[in-house]
């Protein structure tokens, strides 16, 4: 007897017992809509951010007018903007002897937006005949390109003979770190010369945003010293005042004494007469 051979299985049919696979399907169409797509929010930031950057433009060029009168009034006080740097807590720290002297001829500090906002802004710093360079005018500008890459520029320093504050600077911290003094801290003008990282310019966007809006707020900023020393006056005065006091109580305390002294002596003086 002949077995019967087994009959082959085609490609197509399924092995006996194996789970049958179902061809895939479309996605039914609630799912196809909430796959992720640009949708309304985006085209409505983008219209948001433009009409935003419309508004400054135009409150940009309504404030000149004042930014100007403010100019011309502070230009009749004597080392403002040298204070207001100085009382920065952020400029401050940038600042070494040197650099206060030279700012001491810092007559005016302009800020100016390009007129599109994005592409970026130029700081102005104007300066009176000094001992220190030949410029009456240093800028440093921040730009942005097309493709969104920020870059700066600035205006070359004219340093009079022996005056380069930069040069002066490194050889000062080298001279310290050799004798582990303390170490003066960077000239505020090599500010002008670096342009490593005009996208993270910390001094140039403190200047921009906080100090120029307003600078008033860091030129009456009080001194420390002066509000110690009123302090202590004050401690002194309320110490005087508790002595008067304590000497206002022992005088009533004496003149308390002296009164009974003087009853007693007049009662010693009736119990006389009566005895007589």
């Amino acid at each position: 007897m002949k077995l019967k051979q087994p009959k082959r299985r085609t490609s197509s049919e399924p092995e006996r017992g194996a789970p049958v696979r179902e061809p895939s399907r479309p996605p039914p169409p609630l799912l196809r809509e909430q796959e992720p797509r640009p949708g309304p929010d985006l085209r409505l930031n983008e219209q948001a951010s433009e009409e935003i950057l419309k508004v400054e433009q135009k409150y940009n060029k309504l404030r000149q007018p004042f930014f100007q009168k403010r100019s011309e009034l502070i230009a009749k006080i004597p080392n403002f903007w040298v204070t207001t740097f100085v009382n920065h807590p952020q400029v401050s720290a940038l600042l070494g002897e040197e650099d206060e002297e030279a700012l001491h001829y810092l007559t005016r500090v302009e800020v100016t937006e390009f007129e599109d906002i994005k592409s970026g802004y130029r700081i102005d710093f104007y300066f009176d005949e000094n001992p220190y360079f030949e410029n009456k005018v240093l800028s440093k500008e921040f730009h942005l390109n097309e493709s969104g890459d920020p870059s700066s520029k600035s205006t070359e320093i004219k340093w009079k003979s022996g005056k380069d504050l930069t040069k002066r600077s490194s050889q000062t911290q080298n001279k310290a770190s050799r004798k582990r003094q303390h170490e003066e801290p960077e000239s505020f003008f090599t500010w002008f010369t670096d342009h490593s990282d005009a996208g993270a310019d910390e001094l140039g966007e403190v200047i921009k945003d906080d100090i120029w809006p307003n600078p008033l707020q860091y030129y009456l900023v009080p001194d420390m010293d002066d509000e110690e020393g009123e302090g202590e006056e004050d401690d002194d005065d309320d110490e005087e005042e508790e002595g008067l006091e304590d000497i206002d109580e022992e005088g009533d305390e004496d003149e308390g004494e002296e009164d009974e002294d003087d009853d007693e002596g007049e009662e010693g003086e009736e119990d006389e007469g009566e005895d007589d």
